[in-house]
């Protein structure tokens, strides 16, 4: 069976031996995620689970360059400015599938080779395995266009080592290549010409379980030598774990500014250029988050998408970032002080009957 494997849809869904294959077919938009793919994956995720014929899913992008560079975010800003359902509806349906891949029973394999941001973090860090190569470029960089780290980013990133999640989610850092496992984001690691070798040998075994499959991963992540390198932030880590431990943004800032170091002048710099309200919202996601469970975060998540969508400075981000590309946002309040706590606390409020229900 090789359902809608017509190369010029956006979305491949397939089956070969006992594996369930997503491709993500979008190679001159980097694979960015739309609706309509997400719509197609869901459902096909929920049967393959339920078949007994399909012992693992494997996700991977198309075009050499991206797993996937993230959501659709022009689709949505439209959407948001001129009052369509899509601006709901979008964040409702990507968080339901972040969840399906949260709590899929069958092993899910994300091949994470390119560039991986944002949306397309959330199609692979909360499946059982992701496996980057030297190609892998990850990225949170949502606080530089007044989102904040969704897609289960106040799961994820509050569980990395230290305060490490906390420094990705706010500067919007990235990881690049053997970073990207060394930070916990990625399984395993393997160079990206064995991909096509790798997925042959993952659709050939027979009836495999759960450790047939981390028995095979493990062996290809063993040709890579990777584990014998120093991670990127290493020798940055006791800074990163004082500094991104303080309570509020004000008190990061401070921190940052009585350190003085290089690395703490620059995580200044770039502090300053994001949105102030999304620090505070990523900041608050993340401390609430690091106790939560994935459904309870995205349900978080989808309160906050939609003040956002209400807001001014995802708006304006956009067009800064992706539509004028002049990088010269001007974020509405400008100050992190002027960003109250009463505004921050209503961003987290229930919406009744149209919360997000998983």
């Amino acid at each position: 069976m090789s359902k809608h494997a017509d190369s010029t849809a956006e979305v491949l869904l397939e089956k070969r031996g006992g594996a369930g294959i997503i491709t993500l077919n979008r190679p001159k938009a980097l694979n960015a995620l739309n609706i309509s793919m997400i719509q197609q994956i869901y459902p096909q995720i929920k049967t393959w689970e339920q078949d007994p014929e399909t012992f693992l899913i494997i996700i991977k992008g198309t075009g050499g360059k991206a797993f996937c560079a993230g959501g659709d975010i022009r689709a949505i800003t439209e959407a948001g400015k001129a009052g369509d359902r899509l601006a709901q509806d979008f964040f409702r349906e990507e968080y339901m599938l972040n969840n399906a891949i949260g709590t899929c029973k069958k092993p899910y394999v994300a091949l994470i080779d390119g560039i991986t941001m944002g949306g397309g973090v959330g199609l692979s860090v909360h499946g059982h395995f992701r496996v980057a190569t030297e190609k892998t470029l990850f990225a949170m960089p949502e606080t530089a266009i007044g989102l904040f780290p969704d897609v289960g980013g106040g799961y994820f990133l509050p569980r990395l080592s230290g305060k490490v999640g906390y420094y990705l989610a706010l500067t919007g850092f990235r990881l690049k290549g053997r970073d990207v496992l060394k930070a916990g984001i990625a399984t395993h690691f393997v160079d990206s010409e064995q991909l096509p070798t790798l997925e042959k040998d993952l659709i050939a075994l027979k009836s495999p379980s759960m450790e047939n499959i981390a028995d095979l991963l493990n062996a290809y992540h063993m040709k890579s030598k990777v584990d014998q390198e120093k991670f990127v932030l290493d020798e940055h880590m006791e800074k990163i774990n004082s500094l991104f431990s303080a309570n509020s943004m004000e008190e990061i800032v401070k921190k940052l500014k009585q350190d003085g170091s290089p690395f703490a002048t620059k995580q200044l710099e770039t502090i300053n250029k994001m949105s102030p309200t999304s620090l505070k919202l990523t900041l608050r996601q993340l401390r609430e988050g690091a106790s939560m469970s994935l459904q309870d975060v995205l349900t978080m998540e989808y309160r906050l998408s939609q003040a956002c969508m209400r807001g001014h400075d995802f708006y304006e981000g956009v067009r800064a970032v992706l539509i004028d590309k002049d990088q010269s946002p001007r974020w509405k309040p400008a100050a992190l002080e002027d960003v109250s706590d009463e505004f921050v606390d209503d961003c987290f409020k229930p919406l009744g009957k149209n919360d997000l229900k998983l």
